[in-house]
């Protein structure tokens, strides 16, 4: 089981991920990473065509929308799961605001 701990000095929540969930999070960050700086940054320094522009940022959006996806289901399995067996009805409250903010 993660263990969840508090930030010194702040309110924030932490977890510590299996080392698998950390590298899979991190290589799909760099892919997307690499989709800006050399896909959609360089097409607009050297003048590409707006729609090819608009379809790499949909792309790049495609890429931060699966990125959720992945980080929510291991959220719901692991935290929520932990803390809904522990009886912290709290944390479904907080996963229904996440919902409704990720959903803007």
């Amino acid at each position: 089981m993660e263990e969840k701990k508090v930030c010194p000095g702040c309110c924030h929540k932490t977890k510590d991920r299996p080392e698998k969930e950390y590298k899979d999070l991190m290589n799909r960050l760099s892919r997307i990473e690499g989709q800006v700086r050399g896909g959609v940054r360089r097409m607009v320094e050297e003048g590409a065509y707006c729609p090819d522009i608009l379809i790499q940022v949909s792309a790049v959006n495609a890429a931060l929308n699966s990125f959720n996806k992945v980080l929510l289901a291991n959220h719901i399995r692991t935290c929520v799961a932990d803390d809904i067996r522990d009886g912290k009805d709290e944390t479904i409250d907080e996963l229904v605001t996440t919902l409704q903010k990720l959903m803007r």
